[in-house]
């Protein structure tokens, strides 16, 4: 009894994770993108392929979770799932040691964990793997019961796996967890992040040159003591090593980011956010964009009379029929999830939201 408990609950731990990678399986690309970036394990090839890796990883996760809620090839698939353990308790691991990755994506925007956080839920499910292992040992050999049932619930749930994940490549998630959902007031997040902004310190890293110590002080404890800056002090500042902490949380949302700029630098929200109506195309790469669909979008926007357009990227030649403006890339990516993609807003609500494409083909 207890064995079939903690089975079934592990499995479903997987196929939860794995599904809401599923349903935005570009958004878990993006994230893997930033493993493979110079900055963390440099793989630029891996990067080019984060896309397929992304869908690869997922149907891991799905797959296997569903056969182990079945108990089906159980010797395999605990084999396979306490592999796919190992390589995230590492990817974990490596991001909170080294602080690079401030979110592994585990859960995609559903639910947010911090790098430690994600390791140690990772140890915890690898643990629990262990133990199933080895409470099953004796069942690797048993028969397997087969079913009509479960022939064709395994057919309906790979039928749900592959339409979910290419709804979400092709068109817009299934299901939208992120913070820019249809419905979403920008005005009123806005508001929010404003009342209950997040606070940072900044902390220095300093090296006494007569012995050789260093400490890292915050701003406060720095301007407070004299003997870090007075003359003469022994104190220095070490070059490239001053950083910033989050002391406390404030409202969290990536609506803090929104913030669209001309190319001389002039902030566009307000009067985005204060139109009776907005409809904005972004592009997060402009290099990669599909130049045909990018054309037909901005003609068809070019007849928005009655709304603010504005094309947004992070380069100011992107748009040539319509005025640009600029984001930064990951901003963007946190919005858009086609390149391009379009967003309307009606006073500041997000009222529509779909891929340049489907922009093209929607008839009003």
């Amino acid at each position: 009894m207890l064995k079939n408990i903690l089975r079934i609950v592990i499995a479903l731990i997987f196929i939860a994770s794995g599904f809401v990678k599923a349903v935005d399986a570009v958004g878990f690309s993006f994230k893997l993108e930033e493993y493979f970036s110079p900055s963390v394990f440099n793989i630029p090839f891996l990067e080019k392929q984060a896309l397929v890796l992304a869908v690869i990883v997922v149907a891991f996760e799905l797959i296997f979770g569903f056969l182990l809620l079945i108990k089906s090839k159980l010797k395999f698939t605990l084999s396979m799932l306490i592999a796919l353990c190992v390589f995230f308790a590492f990817l974990t691991f490596y991001s909170a040691y080294f602080n690079v990755v401030t979110d592994c994506g585990c859960f995609g925007d559903a639910m947010k964990m911090e790098p430690w956080q994600s390791f140690w839920k990772d140890v915890v499910l690898l643990v629990g793997l262990i133990i199933v292992y080895f409470l099953y040992r004796h069942n690797f050999n048993d028969v397997e019961e087969k079913s009509n049932f479960k022939k064709y619930l395994s057919a309906f749930a790979f039928m749900t796996m592959v339409f979910v994940i290419n709804w979400g490549i092709t068109h817009e998630p299934v299901i939208d967890f992120r913070d820019y959902k249809i419905g979403t007031d920008l005005n009123i997040e806005k508001e929010k992040i404003a009342k209950d902004p997040s606070e940072f310190k900044t902390y220095y890293s300093l090296k006494n040159e007569k012995t050789g110590e260093v400490l890292e002080v915050n701003q406060d404890d720095y301007v407070n003591d004299k003997k870090y800056w007075e003359e003469g002090s022994p104190w220095i500042i070490e070059e490239g090593k001053t950083t910033s902490k989050l002391v406390k949380q404030g409202y969290d949302s990536e609506i803090a980011k929104f913030k669209p700029e001309t190319p001389d630098g002039v902030d566009l929200t307000d009067e985005i956010l204060k139109a009776p109506k907005a409809i904005l195309i972004f592009s997060y790469d402009p290099k990669k964009v599909n130049i045909n669909i990018l054309e037909q979008a901005e003609a068809k926007l070019s007849q928005q009379k009655d709304a603010l357009v504005l094309g947004i990227s992070t380069n100011p030649n992107t748009f040539k029929t319509i005025n640009n403006a600029m984001m930064d890339g990951t901003a963007i990516k946190t919005i858009a999830r086609s390149n391009p993609f379009v967003l309307t807003l009606e006073k500041g609500k997000i009222v529509d939201k779909r891929s340049a494409k489907d922009y093209i083909k929607q008839k009003k």
